[in-house]
């Protein structure tokens, strides 16, 4: 055996060259390897067809006679896949839970260029996916705070008109009616007015009595309805105290173009008509929809079935629920590049009120007929998407503009002239508008412990009217708010956030959030928060002013901002079998509010608005849902309890308690197209108690009252054709009676409040075209 060894110095040099050679060939034949894997490497995202957003979870599998090939998909719904031989032909199977499986046999130049491959949603409803209050868009039950969706699918199920409609079979709303001033609501025992109304993240102005018309949001071009219960104050600031409807309209899918025109009719005197139209061509789309609602008015007098008829000058001309007529329409343009969407939007909304008053003694050849008209306008610009692979934007401006004339008109009932009413109390304008911008700058990565978000929200308001203190006045808010998501472990987030503000016109609060989720098994969520939340005072409470020989009502500038401190502990269960999907929710929570503006008399006979009122309200809320193959079930109970004022004093209950009761049933029959839905919610008696005029303590009672609706549709010629036909308010239930209790029963005294027109029939036909 020879032994090597270095002779000379020369020689060690010769050597010592020739492994730097074979070294920098095994680096080069090592880079060209890895190169070469990750050029021919390739990655697939697996979507949903219906709003894109990728499917984690999702297996792939890929085969012919000599491989097998297998993956599933991650967080974010990517599947790594192999290069596969191009002139070879490969079974694709692509699976998960809740959607349409993908079977195609492909060439494998055809795997090879893929990028996204979409799954069409199953029969069994799954959770949708949620924008509001979140980094981007993501699934409800991922969310921290507890959301609840109402799909455009059940929206249609409901035969639903307007949001009254859709928030009427909602557990923990209760609605209200006046015929004037149209639907309110309270949520979880708080009134409409700290409820916070946006469509498409755009805040919503042109509150009567502190409360949006329900009736007012129609349901022609909408999505689904996001709901959060408990304060948003953080991200959206004022009014969102009970908590955020976020109302989200159709964008175009990508289809090359859409078309649709649906009519409706209700037994009760409502006509509808509305239609749209979407192009879409690469990064371009365009969604334009509009129509008219008219009501002929409706009193309990009244067949099941009315027709329109000519107005007699008689007592028959007077409706319980008013003639009203709406005109709407709405402009969606939207730019895609890169990774981020340019949207401009422009909504137009016009409604006319008639009420037909009695004929007046002693001949009833008179009357005054009051007309109110109302104005919106709305145009919002947006831009959302991803900036860089771990930055996100979702930024805002908007204008809203609002009016409403009330006129009064005496009118001959003989020769039909019209003159306006001498009283100058008669008639008002009211003029609203909102500059709006908010912009919020995320950070999320899958891989980080610690996202955050960071934003500012500017609104700039004005009121113009002849009750408004110099007839014109402005209000600015400019705040910025922070929050931020930590995961000390894969299945806890913490997700505080703060809120700070200044208001050109009282103090504003500083506003801070805690929530929690905690997945502690797979199967098992429990989510809990704190969260104070605010009301500004309104430029009417702040500048109202109203005097004249039978008003005194003046303004307050010196108001504070309603406060309040939510706490909330919901628990979760979810389990997915073969075909059944099963959801048991159970959740409490408790508000606490304070410097509740009150309109009090503080003089004489001057009413002005102060911080004086104090309220609360808890509850426990059980919910169950059962998808199984083509029958969906939904079961709710809920019990609230509302702050009594009264209690302190007197030997009075400190809260006093109202149940609710909700069931939904949906089936669907697969091969005929058709689905077969039944909505039921009982609201329980309403107790409170009063001061009557002698100051003495009245028992008040609200009585209780039943809703039932059935409704069935059917799909024809190949889906384009939707027949959606029921009957609404099945137990005929038209006004609620309340009960004032004074020492026994027998000293009761009783009237009642609208809440609803009569057992009514309706149909709706729809044509849809769309084309590839």
């Amino acid at each position: 055996m020879k032994k090597l060894f270095f002779n000379t110095k020369a020689q060690r040099h010769k050597d010592t060259e020739k492994i730097k050679t074979l070294c920098l060939r095994a680096s080069v034949s090592l880079c060209f390897l890895i190169t070469t894997f990750y050029l021919n490497a390739q990655q697939i995202r697996i979507c949903s067809c219906k709003d894109s957003v990728r499917i984690p979870f999702a297996t792939v599998l890929i085969k012919n006679d000599k491989i097998s090939y297998g993956k599933t998909s991650n967080d974010e719904g990517i599947i790594p896949l192999q290069k596969f031989d191009d002139t070879t032909s490969y079974s694709v199977l692509v699976q998960c839970f809740g959607f349409e499986k993908f079977h195609q046999h492909m060439k494998g130049s055809e795997i090879n260029a893929l990028k996204t491959l979409c799954l069409k949603p199953g029969n069994i409803n799954l959770d949708e996916v949620v924008i509001t209050a979140q980094y981007e868009p993501t699934l409800a039950e991922n969310s921290v705070q507890k959301m609840k969706v109402i799909d455009g699918e059940k929206i249609k199920q409901m035969g639903a008109v307007n949001l009254r409609d859709v928030l009427s079979n909602q557990l923990n709303v209760r609605l209200q009616q006046d015929n004037i001033l149209g639907s309110s609501m309270s949520l979880q025992g708080i009134s409409g007015e700290n409820v916070k109304f946006l469509i498409d993240g755009v805040p919503m102005i042109g509150r009567l009595n502190g409360s949006i018309d329900l009736s007012q949001i129609n349901m022609n071009n909408v999505e689904r309805i996001e709901f959060i219960e408990g304060p948003l104050s953080v991200q959206y600031g004022t009014n969102a105290l009970a908590g955020t409807i976020n109302i989200i309209t159709k964008k175009n899918s990508g289809k090359k173009y859409t078309a649709g025109v649906t009519s409706y009719y209700e037994s009760i005197g409502t006509y509808n008509l509305t239609g749209e139209v979407g192009f879409s061509r690469k990064k371009h789309s365009l969604q334009v929809s509009g129509g008219r609602n008219y009501f002929d008015g409706w009193h309990p007098r009244e067949a099941a079935f009315y027709f329109p008829k000519p107005h007699f000058a008689d007592s028959t001309r007077y409706k319980q629920w008013k003639p009203k007529e709406q005109y709407f329409a709405t402009a969606a343009y939207q730019y895609s590049f890169k990774k981020l969407s340019l949207g401009l939007k422009s909504s137009y909304f016009d409604e006319v009120i008639i009420n037909r008053g009695y004929p007046r003694a002693p001949y009833a050849e008179t009357s005054f007929d009051d007309y109110y008209y109302t104005t919106r306008f709305d145009n919002s610009v947006s831009l959302n998407g991803k900036i860089s692979e771990k930055w996100n934007v979702n930024a805002l401006t908007a204008y809203n503009y609002y009016n409403r004339i009330k006129k009064t008109l005496y009118k001959d009932l003989t020769t039909l002239d019209e003159n306006l009413s001498p009283n100058s109390s008669d008639q008002d304008t009211s003029s609203f508008t909102l500059l709006m911008s908010r912009a919020s700058f995320t950070r999320k990565s899958a891989d980080s412990k610690l996202n955050y978000e960071l934003g500012y929200d500017v609104n700039y308001e004005s009121a113009l009217g002849k009750r408004i203190d110099k007839n014109l006045q402005y209000m600015g808010d400019y705040a910025v708010f922070t929050t931020a998501e930590y995961k000390p472990i894969s299945q806890l987030i913490i997700k505080p956030g703060l809120r700070y503000a200044y208001n050109t016109t009282y103090k504003t609060p500083l506003i801070p959030s805690l929530n929690l989720k905690w997945d502690f098994t797979e199967n098992h969520t429990i989510r809990a928060s704190y969260a104070r939340g605010f009301r500004a005072p309104t430029i009417k409470e702040l500048y109202f002013y109203f005097v004249d020989i039978n008003h005194n009502i003046v303004g307050n500038g010196n108001l504070q901002s309603e406060k309040s401190n939510n706490y909330s502990l919901t628990y979760n269960y979810r389990r997915d079998l073969k075909k059944c999907r099963m959801k048991f929710d159970a959740g409490i929570f408790y508000n606490d509010i304070f410097n509740l503006v009150t309109l009090a008399q503080v003089a004489g006979v001057e009413y002005s608005y102060v911080n004086i009122g104090q309220h609360k309200t808890l509850g426990l809320q059980l919910g169950n849902t059962l998808n199984f193959k083509r029958l969906a079930l939904q079961l709710g109970y809920n019990h609230t309890g509302r702050y009594n004022q009264l209690s302190g004093d007197n030997n009075l209950p400190q809260f006093n308690y109202t149940p609710e009761v909700l069931t939904n049933v949906t089936y669907k029959f697969i091969k005929q197209k058709a689905t077969v839905s039944l909505f039921y919610k009982y609201s329980g008696r309403l107790p409170s108690y009063a001061l009557n005029s002698n100051s003495d303590v009245v028992q008040t009672m609200l009585n209780d009252y039943n809703m039932f609706d059935a409704t069935a549709s059917k799909l024809f010629w190949n889906d384009r054709i939707t027949l959606t036909f029921g009957c609404k308010n099945i137990f005929n239930v038209t006004n609620i009676r309340t009960t004032a209790l004074s020492g026994g029963v027998h000293s009761a005294s009783s009237s009642s409040m609208p809440l609803s027109t009569g057992r009514n029939y309706f149909v709706k036909l729809s044509f849809n075209f769309i084309g590839e």
